[in-house]
């Protein structure tokens, strides 16, 4: 037995099937921190400038962070149990039904799905994530994933809190290939073909492989699947220059300069929907609880990509002096973002100030046989205790479908 499954077992016994993880810090060369995530002032660039500005902290995540020059760990999440440490994708290799459940163990053979906060100070370009089918091109994965703006650390917009996404209906292939044509004599004009949305804290959007979007500056709580494959579309962002790398990073290299191949990687159909916002906005859905409960759990991602329950996500709050039992049909990953508390046996509070490498309290992975069981939240606190959890594929294919809030309202 390895020293990795001993050590997985024992703070699973300890835990009852929770376990307590490090915060995962992962920086992005071409992009600005936003400076809410909580990490100290001094420690935004604790991986050297040349790496970039931290702006995503990944929560329960077992996929790597595809950045050049990154260790092989970076984007891994860490179990911290009696002054040990260990990844959780080392956890799930040695406990995989237990930790995950046999249906998606016996599938993927891992934990498929992450989830991160993204926080920067303005803008980032218009850009897609493959499909599972482009992304295998290259040995990869494809990324459909979600966003939901927590009110908690969205206390200011920051520099522009609206995101533009998908095209114009009427846009054109032509008008596209153009703007890629373009892309060494300034700011390629892709925006122009596109919509801006704009952002309100406690709401989401659902995004499909293949489509367009630009994020703008609130911090996003962001399910998604396991992957970082992306392709940049827009050449200039705040008068910075994008490189032509960070657009067909994930491109086979004999389509690099295949500037109709770069724009047949669009989901056309899904970009130019004239109901955009109606087939992708969410806002969330009581699920249980409310008025008088003293908890409210409440779904803020959910909806079907291509048919497929890939991720999903809830938002539990309890009341001070309650507590609730949950029930989830499968492993979870959660971050408190707000009060103090116990999950389990395990405390947890959300910390204001967090310095680069400090194991903190707010992060802990649920296993499947754990969330089935039911997992007890006791608001320990004088405020609100609330926590935001995601599940990986298939755990509640009777999950809210996009657009039900407005049926419900």
């Amino acid at each position: 037995m390895s020293d990795q499954h001993t050590a997985a077992r024992a703070a699973l016994d300890a835990g009852e099937g929770i376990l307590r993880l490090a915060p995962t810090w992962v920086p992005r060369s071409f992009l600005m921190p936003g400076q809410r995530l909580k990490l100290a002032p001094q420690d935004l660039y604790a991986l050297g400038t040349h790496r970039g500005g931290i702006d995503e902290r990944w929560f329960s995540s077992t996929t790597a962070a595809a950045n050049e020059g990154a260790p092989a760990d970076e984007g891994l999440s860490y179990v911290v149990h009696e002054g040990k440490k260990f990844t959780l994708k080392d956890a799930i290799d040695a406990h995989g039904a237990e930790m995950i459940g046999s249906a998606m163990w016996s599938k993927y053979k891992k934990w498929p799905v992450y989830s991160k906060f993204f926080d920067n100070m303005g803008p980032i370009p218009h850009h897609m994530h493959q499909s599972a089918e482009q992304a295998a091109l290259l040995g990869r994965e494809g990324k459909p994933e979600s966003y939901y703006f927590p009110p908690q650390l969205n206390w200011t917009g920051n520099n522009f809190p609206y995101t533009f996404m998908g095209l114009e209906p009427g846009t054109t292939k032509d008008e596209i290939r153009r703007c890629l044509g373009r892309w060494n004599e300034g700011d390629n004009g892709i925006l122009d073909y596109s919509k801006a949305y704009r952002l309100k804290p406690g709401t989401g959007w659902l995004i499909p492989p293949c489509v367009l979007h630009a994020p703008g500056s609130l911090v996003t709580y962001e399910p998604q699947w396991g992957s970082d494959v992306f392709g940049m579309y827009q050449s200039m962002v705040e008068g910075r220059r994008v490189p032509w790398d960070l657009l067909v990073k994930d491109v086979p290299a004999d389509k690099h300069q295949d500037l109709d191949y770069l724009v047949e990687q669009l989901d056309w159909e899904l970009n130019v929907d004239p109901d955009f916002k109606a087939h992708n906005y969410l806002e969330p859905i009581v699920a249980t609880g409310g008025d008088g409960h003293g908890y409210v759990d409440k779904w803020i991602v959910y909806g079907k990509v291509k048919g497929k329950d890939l991720f999903s996500a809830k938002e539990l709050t309890v009341e001070p002096g309650k507590s609730v039992t949950i029930k989830d049909n499968g492993a979870y990953g959660l971050i408190v973002t707000q009060g103090r508390g116990t999950i389990g046996k395990l405390d947890v509070d959300c910390p204001v100030f967090i310095r680069f490498g400090e194991v903190t309290k707010d992060e802990v992975f649920v296993t499947a046989k754990k969330a089935g069981d039911g997992v007890t939240f006791t608001n320990t606190g004088t405020e609100v205790f609330v926590s935001l959890r995601y599940f990986g594929p298939d755990v509640h294919p009777k999950a809210p479908s996009v657009g039900d809030h407005a049926k419900r309202a």
